[in-house]
């Protein structure tokens, strides 16, 4: 385990804000010939969450066996297809802070035990 901090994430949150407001927009008025964001929209849920987990495995592959700069870039990869696959989904970012918000304070193995079938 490495003893680098997660350090301040305001910054991280104004990326992903910009980020977010772009696939917003190419959803809305890009064309799929001008667009990967747009293209990859138009094939709907199944594709994007197919997408997302490729780029799952490639950062879990970088995660075990590449450079830092390899791992903050297939993060980077993972992030924009999770923002994208909510995107296709319909799910918005505060829905997903709602439930983050929900679960702080509450231990994870608390939280996971909750659910039933889903172990560590």
């Amino acid at each position: 385990m490495s003893d680098t901090p997660l350090g301040y994430a305001g910054f991280f949150g104004k990326v992903l804000q910009e980020v977010a407001a772009t696939i917003d927009e190419r959803a809305k008025s890009a064309n799929e010939g001008t667009s990967y964001t747009a293209k990859l929209l138009s094939k709907g849920p199944e594709r994007t969450a197919k997408k997302l987990g490729e780029e799952a495995v490639e950062l879990v592959i970088a995660l075990t066996s590449q450079e830092k700069e390899e791992v903050a870039g297939e993060s980077a990869d993972l992030l924009y297809h999770f923002l994208v696959a909510l995107r296709s989904r319909g799910v918005s970012l505060e829905e997903v802070a709602n439930v983050l918000a929900e679960r702080q304070g509450i231990s994870g193995l608390v939280e996971k035990a909750s659910r039933e079938g889903d172990g560590i």
